[in-house]
């Protein structure tokens, strides 16, 4: 038995196996954490991989009932193990209680993006975050303040991981093709396990400004804190794209003085 990809899915199942070892290789098990779960498994590319990893555990998450049903037959130790759900409308402490857990995964371009929002309001508990995005999503996650690509997934994303550019995956080891190039990345928790201001509003000013980001974030913070009373700073001045994720915690600091 096979599974017949599904475009609606955006599956796209990688066949060739020592890119699938060369994926699990990445995996660094960060800050002690033994619990995994796959995102999107297919039929087990790099599944029967990851249940090689010593003292780990492995649980696994697809939508899809025909590769659920594959997975089954065809990879017996997932037994009681496979979770017929979709990652976005989770509750993870259903699987884990509140216990640690990496995200990895050759996961599905269609909701890679909501996928990394997931992880990051669920930082505490995710450690670590690796595998396959499609590379257009890592370059535009990865790239430096004053880029046209720097939003707010950079900022997010950076301001609890550290990521790290891994290799670069063709599009002819998957069936059906992409059209597009993948890449691996790693994201690990950085050190900064609780900010030094409020995440809440951090987060909300983070998504604030970008979402007017031709305007200057003078403009675009009125809508949450009177700026006459901020001290004049050169951050005012200065477009969402310019500031760094170091910058960003220091405005939010403003912000809380004088809220």
């Amino acid at each position: 038995m096979s599974v017949a990809p599904k475009k609606g899915l955006g599956q796209h199942f990688l066949v060739d196996e020592n890119v699938s070892r060369k994926i699990v290789a990445q995996f660094k098990g960060h800050e002690n954490c033994t619990n995994i779960l796959e995102i999107g498994p297919g039929m087990g590319a790099i599944t029967k991989y990851l249940l090689e990893i010593p003292n780990t555990s492995l649980q696994v998450m697809e939508v899809d009932r025909d590769s659920v049903t594959y997975l089954e037959e065809n990879l017996p130790e997932l037994k009681g193990r496979i979770h017929q759900k979709n990652v976005l409308k989770t509750d993870f402490s259903t699987i884990f209680g509140e216990e640690s857990f990496a995200m990895v995964g050759n996961f599905p371009y269609n909701i890679s993006s909501q996928i990394l929002f997931t992880c990051i309001a669920n930082r505490n508990q995710i450690p670590e975050i690796m595998g396959m995005f499609q590379k257009e999503l890592v370059d535009r996650v990865m790239a430096p303040e004053g880029s046209k690509q720097y939003g707010v997934l950079n900022v997010l994303l950076q301001t609890y991981y550290d990521v790290e550019y891994c290799f670069t995956v063709e599009p002819t080891v998957f069936n059906p093709p992409p059209k597009v190039k993948s890449a691996v990345v790693s994201c690990t928790r950085n050190q900064r396990k609780l900010l030094p201001v409020d995440e809440v509003l951090h987060e909300k000013i983070v998504k604030a400004t970008f979402s007017q980001r031709r305007k200057t974030i003078r403009n675009t913070l009125k809508s949450i804190v009177d700026v006459k009373k901020l001290e004049d700073h050169p951050f005012l001045s200065e477009r969402p794209e310019k500031l760094s994720v170091e910058d960003f915690i220091e405005l939010t600091g403003m912000v809380e003085d004088v809220r």
